[in-house]
């Protein structure tokens, strides 16, 4: 049995009509019912499917100008006449048709003379141009070794375009005769069902007939369309967070999770804050151009004498300071933030009566030339414990526990050095075909940072960059991927590799 729409499709198909934009239009369908029908037909065995793709050519900006004008080597050869210095080829725009002049064979340089070779007779390539400027072309229908040279001079472009055409079978004009068919005697024509509403389902009748179901519903017969499960079907895009984002998210939960209070700041921060408070001499070369972003603007800064004793001489926590004299002005400089450190230093500044555990995910700013691994913005990850009594085992293990919600089992110290923390070290993770890899610094607070404002238990403080985690999670290479709206990276990242 057949639906109505398959039979006035197999009908149409035997008048001889084999595209289905054609059918469509004809019966009044949309091709996608047309192409539907088609395949169902197919199954049947009454048709075949014809499939082509064809490659659709065009003209790019550059060549629909030389279809209009003449390619370089044309104008060019019409420009030396019988011969011509080469000294007084003046328009860039016909010199640069020198090269295909010569590779053309249309003309010879003699004693830095151009010298045109007999007749040169128009090429493929420019009669390739001339058939684009009227309309698109399929590569079927033209010069294959020419096209191939307009594609190398970037002339013209191509499109895939899909086209299908269909054929009736002896088996298909044998059911339109009466014949006997897959299922039943004859082509029996009845309704495709409609959408199932709670009253087909109450009141409907089904019924086997021939191997086949039939619906009888209100008087009328309907047919369920069958469909095959194991075809391939269409790919299906969810809509779903950037890999990145998520990731980011995760990260922020896991911090949730373990008890952290989330903090904000400004982009925008004074270098009091960026830099004196965390005892950073104002002579450091992180301070320098090359690495950081300065503005044109002065910002208020709080009552700094402190800061200004621990810096030139020490203040009373048994440090000998940097020495010099610390200036108000540089410390006003309002820069962008090149770490998070400068909003977590002010947060223990504002609340410095234990217990703090708070962290920050925001993005920082450098000086950086761009390439695979390196960005002038990016995010940074930092979390802060103060309290009564924590130590140095304590932070490795908020880092290992961290690390361990992100999937990272095996993770390893390393004595490092950092302005600000002592003692400091370097967390790595171990990375299974990579070995050993680097994620970020920790260390406690020296009391050359903290005794300034007040704070007067150990603080451990930890911060990582979060492109190099998102790199080996995602499995990329270069981190400019993460930043760029790449769809089909987006389509195929799944989302089991953006969580632990």
């Amino acid at each position: 049995m057949l639906s109505e729409s398959e039979a006035r499709v197999l009908k149409a198909i035997s008048q001889g009509r084999s595209h289905p934009e054609d059918i469509a239009l004809d019966l009044g369908l949309k091709v996608e019912a047309v192409r539907a029908s088609a395949d169902s037909l197919r199954e049947l065995g009454h048709i075949q499917v014809l499939k082509s793709v064809d490659e659709l050519f065009s003209l790019s900006e550059e060549g629909l100008h030389y279809a209009k004008e003449g390619l370089p080597e044309r104008r060019l050869l019409q420009d030396v006449g019988a011969g011509k210095p080469i000294s007084e080829l003046k328009d860039p725009a016909i010199k640069i048709g020198l090269g295909w002049l010569k590779k053309k064979g249309w003309a010879v340089l003699q004693g830095g003379v151009l010298k045109p070779i007999g007749k040169a007779a128009k090429g493929k390539d420019e009669e390739i141009l001339e058939a684009l400027l009227q309309e698109h072309l399929k590569g079927s229908q033209l010069d294959e070794k020419a096209m191939a040279m307009l594609k190398s001079r970037g002339l013209v472009t191509s499109s895939k375009s899909k086209s299908w055409s269909y054929e009736i079978t002896p088996h298909g004009r044998a059911a339109l005769s009466g014949h006997e068919i897959t299922f039943g005697t004859d082509i029996e024509l009845v309704r495709e069902m409609p959408p199932l509403t709670p009253d087909i389902i109450k009141n409907g009748v089904w019924e086997e007939k021939d191997e086949g179901l039939l619906l009888h519903y209100r008087g009328e017969t309907y047919r369920p369309r069958s469909y095959d499960v194991t075809l391939l079907s269409e790919r299906i895009y969810p809509g779903k967070k950037h890999p990145y984002q998520r990731l980011i998210q995760r990260m922020r939960d896991i911090m949730l999770e373990m008890g952290f209070t989330e903090i904000k700041g400004e982009i925008v921060q004074s270098s009091f804050w960026n830099f004196d408070a965390l005892f950073q001499p104002q002579d450091h070369p992180a301070r320098e151009m090359q690495d950081t972003f300065y503005l044109d603007s002065k910002a208020e800064i709080p009552s700094f004498q402190k800061v200004k004793e621990m810096h030139e001489r020490g203040g009373d926590v048994g440090s000998t300071g940097w020495g010099g004299c610390w200036s108000p002005e540089v410390a006003r400089q309002e820069v962008l933030r090149t770490h998070t450190t400068a909003m977590t230093i002010k947060y223990l500044a504002d609340n410095p009566t234990p217990p703090v555990k708070a962290f920050a995910i925001d993005r920082v700013y450098r000086r950086e030339a761009i390439d695979a691994t390196h960005l002038p913005e990016f995010e940074q990850l930092e979390g802060v414990v103060m309290d009564r009594g924590v130590t140095f085992r304590h932070l490795l293990g908020v880092l290992k526990e961290f690390y361990s919600k992100m999937g990272f089992h095996e993770v390893r110290f390393r004595p490092s050095y950092y302005p600000y923390t002592e003692p400091s070290v370097d967390a790595e993770v171990n990375v299974e075909g990579l070995g050993w890899i680097e994620l970020g610094g920790a260390g406690i607070f020296r009391r050359e940072v903290t005794a300034p404002f007040g704070i007067e238990h150990p603080v451990l403080a930890w911060g990582q960059g979060v492109g190099r985690l998102a790199m080996l999670r995602l499995g990329l290479k270069d981190l400019r991927l993460l930043y760029q709206s790449d769809i089909g990276w987006l389509r195929e990242t799944p989302l089991s590799r953006m969580v632990g």
